[in-house]
C-alpha cells in the first residue's frame, strides 16, 4: 500500500517517487513541533502513536543535513531532525480547488511564539549537543559526514543521467536487445544509423525523460549520445553488480557446487558457462548462471584460471566446495575430463559426479572418447534440431512414422509422442533412435527428393547432409551397440533422477550394473554376435551395405587388412571398447566418497521409515565431520532424529526430500542434521526439485537459441539469463564512478 505525504499542497506518493518517506515521531513533544510545522489543524487532535501509525512526510520538508543515507537501501533522520520547507501559499491559486489537508491559519500569538522557540532552539541546540556527544560519538558523525557527503545540484544531475543510462543497458539485456558495437575493420555508411542503444535513448527522451533532455538538447542529430567505449564499461559494471548479488548469497551459504555446460561460441571465440548450486539463507537450494569462462589454453592453465576465478573474483573458498559436475561432448571431453581430474587432486571433496540436469546414459556417451561415437551423438542432436524448425517438418516425420508401423498403432502413438517431448534427452535414447531410424531416414529422403517443392533449398540440403549420416553402416552398428551396452545402466540412471528413495537405492545398485557389464566383457563374443546380427537386419531394411569403414582401408596396409570382415573389425574397434569405457566412466563418477555421500540419504525422514530407521549414517558421514558445527555429538544426534520419526504414525506423511526437510522449523534444533542436509543437497547428481531452480539453465539455451553467434555478448547473456536479479543504480553509479574516475571528470567538464 503506497505511503502518502501528510504535508499541506503535496502529492508525493512512494509509488511515484524514489523519495524517502518517514514517520511521524513516538516522542511527543517532537510530534508536537512537526504537526505545528505542517500547519495542519486536523493532527492536532491526534496522539503521537497515531500520527506515528498513520502519517508521514517525505524527505522534501527536511533540509539535507537533517537526512542520512546509512547504506544504498536504507536512509533515516537524525534524531533531531524537524521538517521545515512546507508550501504553504501554492492552494491560494486556486481558490476553488478542495483541499483535504487543510491548512491552519495562524493567529499573532501563535507566529510570535514560534518564533521565539525557534530562537531558543538555536542557541541551545548547539550547547546540548556538545554536551551529550562523546568523544566516540563525535568520530563516528566525523566518518558519517567524510562517507556521506552531501550532493551539489551538479552532482547529483550527474547522477541522474548516469542512472538512465545503466536503466537502459539493463533493458537491452533483459530483452537481448544486442547494443551494435562497432567491428574492426568494418566500412562506415555515409549516413548516420544509430545504434541500438542511441535508439533507446532518443525513444526515452521522447517520452519525457527531463534529465536526459537537458543534457542532450544542443547536441547534434548526427552525434553519439553516449560513445562506445562508455556503453562497454557500464555494460561491465552492471554484469558485475548482478553477479555479485548472486555471490552474496552463494558467500552466505557456505558450501557450493561448480556445474559446467557445454561450450559456447561467441564472436570471441568458445566459452565454457559456469553455474554455481548452492543452499541460500532461506534453506532453498539455487543453481544460479555465473559467468563465462574462456576455454582456449591447456588444461593446466585453465584449471589455474578457473580456480583464481573462484577464489579472487567471486570470494568464494573451494575448501567450501563438495562437488563438481561437468556437461561435455565432442573433442572437448578430455580436456574437460583432465580439468575435473585436476580440481579432485587440490580439493578432494569437490567430488566429481554426473549432471542431474542429465540422463546418465547420454553423459556416458557423450563421455566416450571415441570418435564413431561422437558422430552418433552429433547426428542426433542434428536431427532434433532439424524437426524443431517447423511444424510441418514434426508433420512429416509422424507420417513417416505411420507408413513403418502400419500394423502397430501403439507403437507409432508412442514414437510420434515421444518426438514431441526432447526424445534426444531421455534415458531410453538409443532405444528411441532405433526404432525411429527407417521413419528418419525416409522423411529425410523425401525432403531431400523435394518433389512438390515444399520445402526450402536449405532445407532440402540440411536433410542431405543428415541422410548421408544415417545412411552409414558405421552409424548403424555404432547406434545399436550403443543401445545395448547402455541398456545395463538405464534404469540405474532413471533411479538416479528420480525421488530421494530411488537415488538411495541406486547408490546401492551401482555394484550389480558393474557385474553386469563386467560380465558382458567376459562374453563378448557372444553379446557382440547378436548385437551385430541385429545392426546388419536393421542395415538390411534400410538398403545399406554392411562393410569395414572406408577410413580404416586408407590407414591401413592392403595386405593386412585384405581379409578382415565387418563383425570381427567393429567388435575390436567399437564393442569391446564401447562397454570397457563405460564401466571406466561409472567408475570415476561413482567413486567411493560419492557413494558414501547418496547412502547418507537415510536422514531423509520417508527413506528411513522405508529402511525401518535401520540405518547406520555414523559409517558415512567421517568425510564430512569437518563441514559439522559439532561433530562429537554427531551419534547422539542421529540416534534422536531417528526417534523423533520413528513414533509418527504411518497415516502421517513424512518429509521425502532433502528440501522438504530443511525447510522444516524443528530441523533447526539438530545442528549436525541440519548442516549435513545442506551439504548433500548441493550435489549436482541429485534432481533439482523445483523448476525455479532450472531457471538459469533454460533461459541460457533459449537466449543461445535466439542470438546469432556474431550478436552473441558474454555480459549482456548474464543480464538476460539472470532475468529476475534484484539491482540497485545507485550501486552501479558508485561502482562506475569508482572504477572509471575519469570518465566522471569528463562528465562534468561536459556539463560545464
Amino acid at each position: 500500500m503506497p505511503n502518502f505525504c501528510a504535508a499541506p499542497n503535496c502529492t508525493r506518493k512512494s509509488t511515484q517517487s524514489d523519495l524517502a518517506f518517514f514517520r511521524f515521531p513516538r516522542d511527543p513533544q517532537r510530534c508536537k513541533l512537526w504537526v505545528e510545522n505542517c500547519r495542519r489543524a486536523d493532527l492536532e487532535d491526534k496522539t503521537s502513536d497515531q500520527l506515528n501509525k498513520h502519517y508521514r512526510l517525505c524527505a522534501k520538508h527536511f533540509e539535507p543535513s537533517m537526512i542520512c543515507k546509512t547504506s544504498p537501501y536504507r536512509t533515516v533522520l537524525k534524531d533531531t531532525a524537524i521538517p521545515t520547507i512546507f508550501d504553504l501559499t501554492s492552494h491560494l491559486n486556486n481558490p476553488h480547488s478542495r483541499h483535504r489537508k487543510r491548512i491552519k491559519e495562524l493567529t499573532e500569538e501563535e507566529i510570535r511564539k514560534i518564533k521565539e522557540r525557534r530562537l531558543e532552539d538555536a542557541v541551545e541546540q548547539p550547547q546540548i549537543r556538545n554536551e551529550n556527544v562523546t568523544g566516540e560519538d563525535e568520530e563516528e558523525m566525523r566518518k558519517t559526514n567524510e562517507d556521506m557527503p552531501l550532493l551539489t545540484v551538479e552532482e547529483k544531475e550527474l547522477r541522474d543521467y548516469l542512472k538512465s543510462l545503466f536503466e537502459i543497458i539493463i533493458v537491452t539485456g533483459k530483452q537481448n536487445i544486442p547494443l551494435n558495437f562497432p567491428v574492426e575493420n568494418e566500412e562506415k555508411s555515409e549516413c548516420f544509423t544509430p545504434s541500438n542503444f542511441q535508439a533507446l535513448l532518443e525513444y526515452r527522451i521522447n517520452a519525457g525523460d527531463e534529465v536526459l533532455r537537458k543534457r542532450f538538447e544542443t547536441t547534434a542529430v548526427n552525434a553519439e549520445y553516449c560513445p562506445f567505449m562508455q556503453q562497454a564499461q557500464m555494460l561491465e559494471v552492471c554484469e558485475g553488480c548482478v553477479r555479485e548479488e548472486l555471490l552474496h548469497e552463494a558467500r552466505d551459504g557456505r558450501f557450493f557446487s561448480i556445474v559446467t555446460g557445454d561450450l559456447v561460441q561467441f564472436p570471441e571465440g568458445l566459452y565454457l558457462p559456469i553455474f554455481l548450486r548452492f543452499v541460500d539463507s532461506n534453506s532453498c537450494l539455487r543453481e544460479e548462471f555465473i559467468e563465462f569462462l574462456p576455454f582456449e589454453e591447456h588444461e593446466e592453465v585453465l584449471t589455474g584460471k578457473l580456480v583464481n576465478l573462484i577464489i579472487e573474483k567471486w570470494g568464494l573458498d573451494m575448501e567450501c566446495c563438495r562437488g563438481q559436475a561437468h556437461v561435455a561432448s565432442g573433442v572437448f571431453v578430455r580436456k574437460i575430463k583432465s580439468i575435473a581430474a585436476k580440481l579432485m587432486e587440490r580439493y578432494p571433496m569437490a567430488i566429481y559426479t554426473p549432471c542431474s540436469t542429465c540422463a546418465l546414459n547420454v553423459y556416458l556417451a557423450n563421455s566416450l572418447p571415441l570418435s564413431r561415437v561422437q558422430v552418433v551423438m552429433s547426428t542426433l542432436k542434428k536431427v532434433d534440431s532439424f524437426f524443431s524448425k517447423s511444424p510441418s517438418l514434426q508433420t512429416e516425420l509422424e507420417h513417416a512414422i505411420s507408413i513403418f508401423y502400419q500394423g502397430n498403432n501403439e507403437k507409432a502413438n508412442d514414437l510420434k509422442e515421444a518426438c514431441h517431448l526432447k526424445w534426444t534427452e531421455r534415458h531410453d535414447i538409443f532405444d528411441l533412435a532405433v526404432d525411429l531410424l527407417e521413419s528418419i531416414l525416409l522423411c529425410m529422403d523425401s525432403i531431400h527428393d523435394n518433389e512438390d517443392c515444399r520445402w526450402s533449398d536449405q532445407l532440402a540440403n540440411d536433410a542431405y547432409i543428415i541422410s548421408e549420416a544415417l545412411s552409414d553402416f558405421e552409424f548403424v552398428v555404432t547406434l545399436v551397440v550403443l543401445k545395448n551396452a547402455l541398456s545395463f545402466t538405464r534404469a540405474f540412471g532413471k533411479n538416479l533422477q528420480g525421488m530421494t528413495l530411488d537415488v538411495y537405492f541406486a547408490a546401492n545398485s551401482l555394484t550389480a550394473v558393474l557385474h553386469s557389464l563386467n560380465e558382458v566383457l567376459d562374453n563378448i563374443e557372444v553379446y557382440h554376435e547378436f548385437w551385430f546380427e541385429e545392426a546388419v537386419n536393421l542395415a538390411a531394411a534400410m538398403e545399406i551395405s554392411v562393410k569395414v569403414p572406408r577410413l580404416y582401408f586408407r590407414k591401413q596396409r592392403a595386405e593386412v587388412t585384405a581379409d578382415i570382415q565387418p563383425e570381427s573389425y567393429f567388435k575390436e574397434h567399437l564393442t569391446i571398447p564401447v562397454v570397457g569405457h563405460v564401466m571406466q566412466e561409472l567408475k570415476e563418477v561413482f567413486s567411493e566418497n560419492h557413494l558414501k555421500a547418496l547412502k547418507c540419504l537415510s536422514l531423509v525422514p520417508s527413506v528411513m521409515r522405508q529402511l525401518k530407521f535401520n540405518t547406520s549414517e555414523e559409517n558415512n558421514a567421517d568425510m564430512y565431520r569437518n563441514d559439522l558445527p559439532n561433530p562429537d555429538t554427531l551419534p547422539a544426534e542421529l540416534h534422536c532424529w531417528r526417534i523423533k520419526w520413528k513414533h509418527r504414525g504411518k497415516e502421517i506423511s513424512l518429509p521425502s526430500t532433502i528440501q522438504e526437510t530443511l525447510q522444516l522449523s524443528e530441523v533447526k534444533f539438530f545442528p549436525n542434521v541440519h548442516a549435513f542436509l545442506k551439504v548433500l543437497c548441493t550435489l549436482p547428481v541429485l534432481r533439482l526439485e523445483s523448476p525455479r531452480c532450472e531457471t538459469a539453465r533454460r533461459r541460457m539455451n533459449a537466449y543461445l537459441a535466439d542470438t546469432p553467434i556474431n550478436q552473441r555478448s558474454k555480459s549482456l547473456a548474464l543480464l538476460n539469463i539472470n532475468y529476475d536479479i534484484k539491482y540497485d543504480l545507485d550501486v552501479m553509479v558508485d561502482t562506475y564512478n569508482k572504477l572509471y574516475p575519469e570518465r566522471e571528470t569528463e562528465l562534468e567538464v561536459t556539463d560545464s
